[in-house]
């Protein structure tokens, strides 16, 4: 299930919402963009990129014009990726971007962590979900030990993900991906 808990900068729970909607709005109060997408047609998890950019064009070509995007792409990880450890430590660090972070979970899920104020939204996002990220804010990203998911990702920028890390600890502070999805 879709979650966002709120954590003080101490690492203390201090909220837990479930609900969709009130996921989406408490999140636009930091102009974090969070909706729920269905595909125009059934989608297996072996889908091609081209299949998945396709069941998705109307949603996507809303953000590509309303954002200005430029492109998009399919990214995928399984537990048997030999890489997978390697790929996880990447993200588990505070960083931002130059460019939005937008991802949409066709399946599987994964936590981004938000610190753009005094606080931390922790965002469990699994299938059917939407973040965008806006430039500039603080977040690190936790898929697990075992990831296993398929995403959509959009780009303002032909450089795509470029880490800018912050120097902050912080994110020792707060539970790993198996401890926020025990939470949920």
């Amino acid at each position: 299930m879709s979650a966002l808990l709120i954590f003080d900068e101490e690492g203390r729970l201090l909220e837990k919402v479930e609900d969709p909607q009130e996921i989406a709005e408490r999140l636009s109060d930091i102009n974090v963009l969070f909706e729920r997408w269905e595909p125009s047609a059934p989608l297996n998890e072996d889908a091609g990129e081209e299949e998945v950019l396709d069941a998705f064009r109307d949603q996507i070509n809303r953000l590509m014009i309303r954002f200005g995007f430029q492109s998009c792409d399919v990214v995928a990880l399984t537990p048997d990726n030999p890489k997978k450890e390697e790929l996880r430590n990447k993200f588990l660090d505070e960083h931002t971007h130059s460019d939005f972070e937008v991802r949409y979970f066709v399946y599987g899920d994964g936590v981004f962590y938000l610190h753009p104020n005094d606080k931390v939204y922790v965002v469990h996002c699994e299938g059917g979900d939407l973040i965008s990220v806006p430039p500039n804010t603080p977040h690190w990203f936790d898929m697990g030990e075992s990831p296993n998911f398929k995403c959509i990702r959009l780009f303002t920028t032909p450089e795509g993900w470029v880490a800018n890390y912050t120097g902050s600890d912080i994110a020792k502070k707060f539970p790993k991906y198996e401890g926020i999805v025990s939470l949920d």
